[in-house]
């Protein structure tokens, strides 16, 4: 508990990353940064390169803005930062040339604008918890869960949602046999979307319409993880909805849905380029049009899925909604896109909370918030 800080609580907001989401994560900074509130908060961004090291950056939200027109990144060899993991300490250390562990001070929660691998997956979590510094979403294995769309599958058909026809290669699987491995997706109806098991943002997933090009998809997903995901598509409209956690013992809180159409053209599904790069290519509507009865049964969905994975801060959750009315799920994500024009926040300012309220609450909930077993 913090309440009684005599001075302003300070947050140590940490992007960029080692994943292949690590411009998008520099965009998500870019928001809050711009957005939350100096006057309550002392602010200390820390970027992540690709390679891993840690450093002090700029905290003009510009710098790490789509605004140029070229993908923000976290240099190399910009410094070496690290957080002092002594349980209790809560320090950030500066390794600077003649400066070896100059300290520079504690920080009182973590805010991870991380996206994918190496930063949303539960491992940055369990370097957190070791520390026992208090932050922001989900803990170590929800964090896990909802980054491995194999496990996340087998979550959620165990607490009782529809999820779509899937199968799994693993690295052993392709190295060992590649065409029995491809053979595991006969029974599937296409169109196929093949996609990393452990990556967001639409990174490596491949629309495929004939078995000629799934080899190809594959490979391709391959290259941004080992482990690979195939599933049937699903005919429906593509709708998500916020999940905020309750405050105390509270049940999660949920925002109105919202709802993705891409436009006929370029885009075959929502993809990449769709989500950041061409402007144009998908319509994002909140609050969705739908029955009302839908609407309550999307947001009772979306609350348990939540809690099904043992979610934490924030999620949002993605279905699809068939013709024929049933809703079959599509992925949690822990750590949802955070600009203000992504689809987590303008779901939550439809619903009554905006952008900079919604930091102050997620900030609130993870200083009020035990670190360790809970």
């Amino acid at each position: 508990m913090t309440d009684n800080l005599a001075r302003k609580p300070r947050i140590a907001l940490l992007f960029g990353g080692r994943s292949s989401e690590h411009s998008v994560s520099c965009v998500t900074a870019a928001g809050v940064l711009h957005a939350i509130d100096r006057a309550k908060y002392e602010v200390v961004p820390v970027g992540i390169s690709r390679e891993g090291e840690w450093s002090l950056v700029d905290a003009d939200h510009e710098r790490w803005s789509l605004a140029s027109g070229a993908a923000p990144e976290v240099p190399a060899g910009a410094g070496t930062l690290r957080l002092d993991a002594t349980r209790g300490s809560r320090e950030l250390v500066a390794n600077d040339a003649g400066h070896a562990g100059r300290s520079l001070g504690p920080v009182d929660l973590v805010f991870p604008l991380l996206h994918g691998p190496f930063g949303e997956d539960g491992t940055l979590q369990g370097l957190l918890e070791l520390a026992d510094v208090p932050y922001v979403g989900s803990g170590v294995s929800a964090s896990a869960i909802g980054m491995d769309k194999h496990y996340m599958k087998v979550v959620f058909e165990a607490a009782g949602f529809e999820v779509g026809p899937y199968v799994v290669i693993t690295d052993k699987q392709w190295h060992r046999d590649p065409e029995a491995a491809l053979a595991t997706a006969a029974d599937l109806a296409y169109p196929l979307f093949v996609k990393p098991a452990r990556a967001g943002s639409s990174v490596g997933i491949s629309r495929v319409d004939e078995p000629s090009g799934l080899r190809a998809a594959v490979e391709a997903a391959r290259e941004h993880d080992p482990k690979v995901v195939i599933e049937a598509g699903i005919a429906g409209r593509e709708i998500e909805c916020g999940v905020l956690e309750g405050r105390g013992s509270d049940a999660p809180r949920t925002s109105l849905p919202g709802e993705i159409a891409v436009a006929p053209g370029a885009h075959s599904f929502y993809d990449f380029e769709a989500k950041y790069v061409d402007g144009g290519a998908a319509a994002l509507s909140c609050p969705a049009e739908l029955p009302d009865a839908a609407v309550e049964e999307v947001r009772r969905l979306a609350a348990h899925a939540f809690d099904a994975v043992g979610a934490e801060g924030l999620s949002r959750v993605d279905f699809f909604y068939t013709p024929d009315g049933r809703w079959v799920i599509n992925e949690i994500n822990t750590m949802p896109g955070f600009t203000p024009v992504s689809m987590y926040p303008q779901m939550w300012a439809k619903s009554g909370l905006a952008y900079p309220d919604l930091i102050d609450e997620l900030i609130w909930l993870a200083l009020h918030r035990r670190t360790g077993l809970r």
